[in-house]
């Protein structure tokens, strides 16, 4: 039978024909949908999978609020961002209107009207917190590079003796613009003296240099590190190095301090402990990672292990455990305080004032407090007798730390961390899971064996877990780390971090050399795992940018497995293989050109049959070289293009023909700036179909298909070119309006040429 709807005094009811179509009037029109018609039918569905299907409305909440933070970051517009609020709000709102409070609907319908409402106005929310956070923090870059005389207070003091160098951040007065600015400096240590450091130069310390400082650098190339992205949502204005004498003005007012501590610290163990074991020791400790050399930093990385280095959930449980575990123990010896105290409670504010002191000693960055919340509410859970670790405590940690800093949403630490705690707790709910693990009576060495299998299995689904994180931020991933995990884990948690600890302790009183020496035995050993793991054939998976979709349905496909419960789960699996099938065929750009015009890459096949990177100069930078290999999915050391077979290099341009989709490309590649003929340049671009050049060329060079100049890349940054498919890949897609970039001026005043000769950014090129 049908609803009648309840019609307000005053209102014209409309007049229903005889086949029952609806009144006329848009609320009524609503209401009737949702109670009879297709909107109704499928909001039924969807009510009976949130009541069947173990809904959580926590963990979802934190999905969505984290969806609108990325939302600003992916939208590159204003208008955008406040289209996403008002779709937010406007779902809310909608729900409400279609199911008002009191109706039929509402009562049976309460879970879907609850879930609607509360994502539309989480996910505005997420928009609104980072958009937000953006205007308070975000600092304008300076306008251009140049050497400057400053005079600032250090914000911040990082050593590091593997680069030779301190990093200072200092806050100063820009007299020429008249305002205040954040800027980072690198102090070389040659330019210090054999003295090392002037004394007093710690953090609240005034000193003057002169330093060349330069805007924070966007992307070289589509799919690199934004560090001008980071650098907005740190405040820094620019970065550099600095050129002449250091002079502390002022030395530090405290003399003494949490920073003064950490360096402390990390100074006595290296002192205890030598070498690349030593600087691990200090990093476990102190969380100064700046004695950790280039070498032992890539194959902690190619063998899956970089976790181990960044002070994150397993150090800060560790530590907390330790102390939690401790002190229950010993106070369980003393009766009396034994029957008349919760130990448990006095056990929990111990590791708890532990946790927060590791945090703070080891410089309170953002992972490490986002473990330190994450741990502080599982004490608060042991106290409650709860389920220490669950769904909803992931929820409330991460909301904590997005609310904090919802930057941190986008970015591989926070990332990583949560989709490896989701795939635990997901792998220890399930049913198999618990059924493998369950009580039974069985000799010793069975359940020794049972557990290690279940350490190898999280392992595997933990790296499963992070293999598109890590594959779509860093372009490259270690194939054995599940195997190295399993014996490094266990090594630094059970034996490397309290082994620290009691040297520490005995060195109070002069007895810790013993300790140290196992420290340094036991770390050496994760080293040696490390390089051996990164060593192997095929260790390392290098892949080019990934798709926006693939990511999508990446993260779709995980949050759908590790969120829901039961059968239902196994759905998330469907956009997880589609995601996997689109990278396998994800394609390898043949042209990559860096943002600063100077660097080009050309994916080329060898004589052997494999890959090879050619590269239009030799390049001396590592981070280059690094960028250009991994974004190419290409391992073997780029090959100089002079030295290729088939190129023609003069000391201002070289030219090279690839054959792709069919048909010949010729390529034109500016390599100095030596002064060329126009005439002569003329002709040359007439018979190319591709010119790169560092410099801005003349409206006389045209050529066949696309002129990147100066004044092209001004526009576009650096670019990733699919010539099979005529596709340009631009670093400007998805910048848009956010404050980090910055279109280069055009000194000549001139604008992008436009036409048949030049593809626009960000666009199929014609």
């Amino acid at each position: 039978m049908r609803d009648v709807p309840i019609i307000p005094m005053g209102e014209d009811p409309g007049s229903p024909d005889a086949a029952g179509d609806p009144p006329s009037r848009p609320w009524q029109t609503a209401r009737r949908l949702s109670s009879t018609g297709g909107v109704g039918r499928y909001a039924d569905a969807a009510e009976r999978f949130l009541a069947s299907a173990g809904f959580e409305r926590a963990p979802w909440l934190a999905v969505v609020f984290a969806a609108g933070i990325t939302a600003w970051f992916v939208l590159p517009e204003q208008w955008q961002w406040i289209a996403a609020l008002a779709a937010g709000v406007g779902l809310a709102l909608g729900a409400v209107a279609v199911w008002p409070h009191g109706s039929a609907a509402d009562e049976t319908r309460a879970n879907l009207r609850l879930a609607l409402v509360a994502c539309g106005m989480i996910f505005a929310l997420g928009v609104g917190t980072v958009w937000t956070r953006s205007a308070i923090v975000g600092t304008v870059p300076i306008a251009r590079p140049g050497v400057i005389l400053i005079e600032g207070r250090v914000l911040a003091r990082e050593d590091q003796p593997a680069e030779r160098r301190l990093r200072l951040t200092l806050a100063m007065r820009d007299a020429e613009a008249g305002v205040a600015r954040k800027v980072r400096v690198n102090v070389p240590f040659d330019a210090l003296g054999p003295e090392g450091p002037p004394a007093g130069l710690a953090e609240g310390a005034v000193v003057r240099l002169r330093a060349r400082l330069m805007p924070p650098a966007s992307p070289m190339l589509p799919g690199a590190y934004d560090f001008a992205r980071a650098a907005w949502f740190q405040g820094l204005s620019a970065t550099g190095s600095m050129v002449g004498p250091l002079v502390v003005v002022e030395p530090d007012p405290a003399g003494d301090g949490l920073a003064s501590l950490q360096r402390a610290l990390a100074g006595h163990i290296k002192a205890q402990v030598s070498g690349s074991p030593g600087a691990i020791a200090a990093a476990f400790a102190s969380g100064d990672r700046g004695g950790i050399s280039d070498a032992d930093d890539t194959a902690m990385r190619d063998s899956g292990l970089t976790h181990l280095l960044s002070i994150s959930g397993l150090h800060v449980s560790a530590v907390i455990a330790a102390a939690y575990f401790a002190v229950m123990r010993l106070l369980a010896l003393w009766p009396a305080l034994a029957l008349r105290v919760r130990l448990p409670i006095v056990a929990a504010a111990t590791g708890a004032l532990v946790g927060v002191g590791y945090t703070l000693v080891t410089g309170a960055e953002v992972p490490t407090v986002r473990s330190c919340v994450a741990a502080l509410l599982v004490l608060g859970a042991l106290v409650l007798g709860r389920e220490a670790l669950s769904l909803r405590m992931v929820a409330v940690a991460a909301g904590f730390v997005l609310l904090l800093w919802p930057e941190s949403a986008i970015g591989p630490s926070f990332q990583m961390s949560f989709a490896a705690v989701l795939a635990i707790i997901a792998l220890s709910n399930s049913a198999p899971v618990k059924a493998f693990l369950a009580p039974r009576e069985e000799p010793w060495w069975q359940r020794i064996a049972r557990r290690t299998v279940m350490l190898f299995v999280t392992g595997v689904v933990i790296e499963l877990a992070l293999m598109p994180v890590v594959l779509f931020h860093f372009h490259r991933a270690g194939m054995y780390g599940a195997l190295a995990n399993v014996v490094a884990i266990p090594l630094v948690t059970f034996v490397s971090m309290p082994l620290i600890a009691l040297a520490l302790l005995a060195d109070l009183v002069g007895a810790g050399a013993p300790f140290w020496w196992l420290v340094e035995r036991s770390l050496a050993l994760l080293l040696g795992i490390a390089h051996f793991t990164a060593g192997q054939a095929g260790a390392v998976q290098l892949m080019p940018q990934i798709s926006g979709l693939s990511v999508a349905l990446f993260a779709a496909g995980g949050l759908w497995l590790g969120l829901w419960r039961g059968r239902i789960r196994l759905a998330g699996l469907v956009p997880v293989s589609l995601a996997s099938v689109l990278v396998a065929f994800n394609p390898i750009p043949d042209l990559l050109i860096a943002g600063d015009r100077q660097q080009v890459g050309i994916t080329m096949t060898g004589v052997d049959g494999e890959p090879r990177l050619i590269s239009l100069r030799d390049s001396r930078s590592s981070y280059t070289r690094d960028n250009l290999m991994e974004l190419a999915g290409v391992g073997a050391v780029p090959v100089p293009l002079a030295d290729w077979p088939g190129a023609r290099c003069s000391s201002a341009f070289c030219t090279l023909t690839i054959r792709r989709g069919g048909r010949d490309w010729e390529l034109l590649l500016g390599r100095g700036r030596e002064r060329v003929e126009e005439r002569a340049l003329a002709a040359a671009c007439a018979r190319a179909d591709i010119v790169v050049s560092e410099r801005f060329l003349p409206r006389s060079c045209r050529p066949r298909w696309l002129k990147a100049d100066r004044r092209y890349h001004a526009q576009s940054g650096g670019l990733a070119i699919d010539l099979g498919s005529e596709r340009i890949t631009t670093v400007a897609e998805g910048q848009g309006s956010h404050g980090w970039w910055r279109v280069e001026e055009d000194p000549f005043g001139k604008p992008r040429p436009e036409g048949p000769a030049s593809a626009r950014p960000g666009q199929t090129a014609p």
